[in-house]
């Protein structure tokens, strides 16, 4: 306490009564003197203080950025300390509107739709996925009733139900696709809304049920055909040549088995292995002579196979896998082509120094519709045939997949009735010529060749 501000307030007052009572006497009337004296103290001080206080509430109603007004005694602690406090709660609220706006930046930088609703189901927020997924403007669209904006029954259903424990399912209305969608209750009586696209997740579950239903047709017909080969044999006496001839059916079905699933553990190697390494070289040269001697094997000498000179060519990548990409070209064609027909084996580069490998028969052809499929796993143009030529209906998936994880592409062409030509296009960055002496000739790509579609 200011002991001498309280003696100086008394001080006033006494003096204040004294004068009073002195005209007070002087006119006859000293206690009212004695009163009137004090009133005009008590009104003087009272005007004091609402000034001060004026001064204070009008400062407390004007920006709060402003200093507090500069008033003595009491007045300026209540000030001091009202500044103190409004300064404090400004920077709470400044560090809370920060949280605010980083935990909106984090519901933004989802990959996931997130929409946020009052207790009456109007926007109060929503990210840019979520609005893409509805096809809503996130600012325009705010504090509107999403009843109003998203009108398909099943979600409206879902959000009114008041049964959230399993998600939805359900078209998108701005795109197409498929989306889950996830109520969540928060803050007593708010909701969030959870949406993802689940457009290539059910993809993949189409692919892989219909891919187990492929494998498993492909392995049954011919488990069929032992099974039905084995009973005659319990069955029936047969003679030798008949036990024979059956005996070469079991055991080229077991084969087609066996390529089945070798091909099958290709693509699953593949599709799991790491890319292939870009420091790692292989004799381009060495990979045709070896391939050429296994074509030789299969066609018997029913074909006229022609391979390349020498290339002088290294190729960047797993020998194995572009082993598989070639060889698969080359039987194919073996495969199609009828007894006496030509396939023609070419290597190089081209203008871009891009590495060629090409691969011309002059088999049954393709139609064009059934080009842009046939790396499909399983498509055949003509599942009989297939059948017929040992053909597992993979072999031009794992060309494609094992040509792409080089950064390449497989190129098709072909014309129903005049032939096939398959191209494997690597980048130059894979391709390197170690011959000695002059340049390889580049290898000519034929115009049909250049616009030929990618797969």
């Amino acid at each position: 306490m200011n002991w001498g501000r309280l003696f100086l307030r008394i001080l006033i007052l006494v003096t204040a009564t004294a004068a009073g009572e002195v005209i007070g006497v002087r006119l006859g009337v000293s206690v009212v003197g004695g009163l009137l004296g004090l009133s005009t103290v008590a009104t003087l001080w009272a005007l004091r203080e609402e000034w001060r206080s004026r001064r204070l509430i009008d400062w407390l109603k004007r920006d709060s950025d402003a200093p507090s007004p500069a008033l003595p005694g009491r007045w300026g602690d209540v000030a001091y300390h009202a500044e103190k406090a409004l300064r404090a709660r400004e920077r709470e609220l400044a560090a809370a509107l920060a949280d605010h706006a980083q935990f909106l930046q984090a519901f933004e930088a989802t990959p996931n739709g997130v929409m946020l609703l009052d207790a009456a189901h109007h926007v109060v927020w929503c990210n840019r996925v979520a609005a893409d997924h509805f096809g809503l403007d996130p600012d325009r669209d705010r504090l509107q009733l999403i009843t109003n904006l998203v009108r398909q029954p099943l979600f409206v259903d879902y959000l009114l139900g008041g049964e959230h424990d399993e998600p939805l399912l359900m078209g998108s209305p701005h795109h197409q696709g498929s989306l889950s969608i996830v109520i969540r209750r928060y803050a007593a009586d708010r909701l969030m809304v959870l949406l993802q696209d689940v457009s290539a997740r059910e993809q993949a579950d189409a692919m892989r049920r219909e891919f187990v239903s492929h494998v498993s047709h492909e392995i049954r017909t011919p488990l069929t055909v032992l099974s039905g080969f084995v009973e005659t044999l319990q069955a029936l006496d047969l003679d030798r040549s008949e036990r024979d001839r059956i005996l070469g059916l079991m055991r080229q079905q077991s084969q087609r088995m066996q390529s089945l699933v070798s091909d099958l553990l290709v693509l699953a190697r593949l599709e799991g292995s790491p890319r292939p390494p870009v420091d790692r070289w292989v004799d381009l040269d060495g990979l045709l002579s070896r391939i050429e001697a296994e074509v030789r094997s299969v066609s018997g000498g029913r074909h006229h196979i022609v391979f390349p000179p020498p290339t002088g060519l290294e190729l960047a990548g797993q020998e194995s896998e572009l082993h598989s990409a070639i060889g698969n070209l080359v039987l194919n064609a073996v495969r199609y082509t009828p007894e006496g027909g030509e396939i023609r084996v070419e290597g190089g580069t081209n203008r871009d120094a891009h590495a060629l490998i090409a691969v011309q028969d002059s088999g049954i052809g393709i139609a064009r519709e059934h080009i842009p499929r046939l790396t499909q796993r399983f498509y055949r143009v003509d599942p009989s045939r297939s059948r017929e030529t040992g053909g597992t209906g993979l072999g031009l998936a794992i060309v494609k997949h094992a040509i792409q994880r080089h950064g390449g592409e497989l190129l098709i062409d072909s014309e129903l009735g005049r032939g096939s030509r398959f191209s494997l296009r690597l980048p130059a960055a894979r391709v390197r010529r170690v011959a000695p002496g002059g340049d390889t000739p580049a290898l000519q790509s034929s115009a049909p060749l250049a616009d030929a579609p990618v797969h």
